[in-house]
């Protein structure tokens, strides 16, 4: 079977190798995701294991079109009662890349006019629409000629962990944070790692269930399981294998920051409500002040920026601090900043060692790599050894 699965933009990669080690077929990195093949395993495993996908897509069909009725017998045509019935909930979904057709809704509409139809013809009814919560969700894509349709094996999206009550404004998705861990290199087994602005603790507890073999989807349901051809006999084993591998908590060299205690606060709820308080330390302090923790690590933060902060003198004053205090107390360290701010490099006043495009959501942003060497690396000038 054929499967897609869609992740943030910049982390496909990334996807496609974490795809390939849980068992996918030729993995294919397209803009904003990864195509791929497999068995019903693969896809069980994708679910349950990756960090990076933002769902798992099952190919139904795919066809040529010119109109939106040409969209509607593509799909009116495939068995859809095979796979639910009619009385579970459905909902549509349509994106496009260079159609020629005007309105998505309109397309919307038919496909879902399509699936009901053929549900009148085999069923003698048809499903109930739900756009909150439904317990069927149908993609389709549209490029400038051919329709593919989708249905979601997920469900809710995968960064969705099943837990994190305590959200605050603008938070970065788990699966792109857990990406960008993976890009810093940071090696859960033998490094120190600290996010000094922590906000809800995202990185922290992407970076908690790394260090512990968690499966990031223990904590939650699937759509594949909904579904009429649900192998739990393939589905049981997966999950327990996941289950007995998890290594249960202890303390962690994972430390968290942040200037508010309101922030510090909902990083504890988030933390213990994943089960993790006692595996990372979360203080009150200020970037600013603040020590390392160990002589060695890798420190990753996503600053606040633009959208996040609306006085820009705010920006052009912590920038030169921010940089200051990573000379001061961070040498030995690999530090990340995420930002999507043109600004944070220049305002920084340190040479970036690496600059890697990434996207959340809409906002086009960068990932800034700063070695910081024990010592100075400036060589001395002449005459001053003397001194």
């Amino acid at each position: 079977m054929n499967f897609f699965s869609p992740c943030p933009r910049g982390l496909e990669p990334l996807l496609a190798s974490e795809l390939a080690a849980l068992g996918a077929e030729a993995p294919k990195v397209v803009p904003g995701g990864v195509l791929f093949s497999g068995d019903w395993a693969v896809c069980y495993r994708a679910n349950l294991e990756s960090r990076i996908a933002t769902r798992v897509l099952w190919q139904i069909s795919a066809g040529r079109y010119r109109s939106e009725e040409d969209i509607y017998r593509i799909a009116y045509a495939p068995t859809w009662a095979r796979w639910f019935t009619a009385d579970q909930t459905m909902r549509v979904f349509v994106t496009a890349q260079k159609s020629p057709l005007r309105s998505l809704e309109f397309v919307t509409l038919r496909i879902k006019d399509a699936v009901c139809d053929h549900f009148r013809t085999v069923a003698g009814k048809r499903p109930s629409i739900d756009t909150q919560s439904p317990d069927i969700r149908i993609h389709a894509f549209l490029n400038q000629d051919t329709v593919t349709l989708y249905l979601d094996t997920s469900g809710d999206p995968l960064y969705r962990r099943g837990f994190k009550p305590a959200a605050v404004e603008a938070p970065l998705k788990e699966n792109l944070a857990a990406g960008i861990l993976m890009l810093t290199g940071w090696d859960p087994a033998t490094e120190p790692l600290c996010d000094p602005m922590c906000g809800s603790g995202t990185f922290l507890i992407e970076a908690a269930q790394m260090a512990l073999d968690v499966a990031p989807g223990l904590g939650r349901h699937f759509a594949f399981e909904r579904l009429r051809n649900f192998e739990r006999e393939t589905w049981a084993p997966i999950r327990r294998a996941a289950e007995e591998r998890r290594q249960p908590p202890r303390p962690l060299p994972i430390y968290g920051a942040d200037i508010l205690e309101s922030q510090q606060r909902k990083a504890f709820v988030n933390l213990r409500s994943a089960g993790l308080e006692e595996c990372v330390e979360v203080l009150r302090a200020d970037l600013l002040d603040l020590d390392a923790p160990a002589d060695y690590g890798v420190l990753v933060a996503n600053p606040p920026y633009g959208v996040r902060l609306s006085d820009t003198s705010e920006l052009q004053a912590f920038y030169p601090k921010l940089g200051d205090a990573l000379k001061n107390h961070w040498a030995g360290w690999n530090c990340y900043f995420f930002s999507g701010d043109p600004g944070l490099p220049k305002g920084v006043r340190l040479k970036a060692s690496k600059r890697t495009p990434l996207f959340n959501g809409a906002l086009e942003c960068r990932l800034y790599e700063y070695c910081m060497v024990s010592g100075s690396a400036r060589k001395p000038k002449p005459g001053e050894l003397d001194d």
